[in-house]
């Protein structure tokens, strides 16, 4: 991409023709938010919502096709606008495709997988901030909603005209546990598909690594590991590879301390090597410094040593400082 962009300057700069930024990275994704937001309110209404809901899947597809760095940092940011119900679906869509994509899926499964992560709530779409905010359990007819719900997203979707049946399953069996312990319908490990299982890991990790108005994310790294050995949902081996992989310990937009006692913020995923880049904010001393300073933590003493919450690190910062203008509201 970089070495696109330079080539697209050096053209530019012998012609004198004007070079357009880059698309927003952020700015697509919250106008998605937007649209997959008002469209999912008014599905119920809808006959024919097919095309509207696969256009919007393949604007998040190439939101995170313009920088898979960006748009993972946008979950851990916190910058995805709209209400927790619709921003999870968003948030959990940018996981699934990048783990997709590594896994190498055609690019209409992985379509279809997106669409699935974007409408999987729908049938509880009315009660779902009510559910997450509510300080103590939830009563039976609460609980019947959403045991129910994977069925009743799946009949929305089926009445609102999505006859694809990779999306419909993967709505469905979403919350199908190994042992046959899930909902709705008590499946059992053999039944379950590849695809469903990824879009459960997402779900999953973006419910435990996104913050809500009553209660703090968890931090990536632990999300990470409770997530891919919790003997209650015990991950398909290949896609806990490719979840650590494409995701990591440390993804982009993670706050961090080294060991030289920096902090910063994650800017790139591992490319293979076991290196990550980040920009330190604040010294050893916890100063503020007169401006960012590029570290690899291939360099000892700038290894990762934590993880930080955002009142421990105490940064403040807009994405387009780090990234660019990809990175603009």
């Amino acid at each position: 991409m970089n070495q696109y962009l330079n080539s697209l300057q050096d053209l530019g700069m012998e012609s004198g023709a004007r070079i357009e930024p880059p698309p927003s990275v952020l700015h697509e994704l919250n106008q998605a938010n937007k649209r997959l937001e008002k469209l999912l309110g008014d599905l119920r209404n809808e006959r024919n919502a097919d095309v509207d809901l696969r256009n919007i899947a393949r604007d998040v597809l190439r939101a995170v096709e313009l920088n898979p760095d960006i748009a993972l940092a946008c979950l851990f940011l916190n910058q995805i606008a709209g209400t927790y119900a619709v921003r999870h679906c968003i948030e959990t869509a940018i996981v699934v495709v990048l783990v997709a994509r590594g896994l190498g899926k055609p690019s209409n499964e992985i379509l279809s997988l997106t669409a699935a992560a974007l409408t999987m709530n729908v049938g509880m779409i009315r009660h779902h901030d009510s559910f997450q905010s509510k300080p103590g359990s939830l009563n039976s007819e609460e609980m019947a909603i959403v045991r129910r719900h994977p069925e009743d997203s799946a009949e929305i979707l089926k009445y609102a005209g999505v006859e694809d049946q990779e999306w419909i399953s993967c709505v469905l069996m979403h919350h199908e546990n190994d042992d046959g312990s899930g909902y709705p319908a008590g499946m059992t490990r053999e039944e379950i598909t590849q695809n469903a299982r990824l879009l459960a890991i997402a779900d999953r990790y973006c419910a435990r690594v996104s913050a809500r108005n009553y209660r703090c994310s968890m931090l990536p790294d632990e999300a990470l590991e409770k997530l891919l050995h919790d003997p209650a949902h015990p991950a398909d081996p290949e896609l806990q590879a490719q979840f650590h992989r494409e995701v990591g310990k440390f993804p982009p937009g993670v706050l961090v301390r080294l060991s030289n006692g920096e902090m910063g913020v994650v800017v790139s995923r591992d490319g293979g090597d076991g290196v990550l880049e980040v920009r330190c904010m604040r010294d050893a001393a916890g100063k503020s410094l007169p401006a960012a300073v590029h570290r690899r933590t291939d360099h000892p003493e700038c290894a990762i040593s934590e993880a930080l919450t955002e009142d421990q690190a105490e940064l403040r910062f807009s994405m387009k400082q780090i990234w660019g203008a990809q990175a603009a509201l």
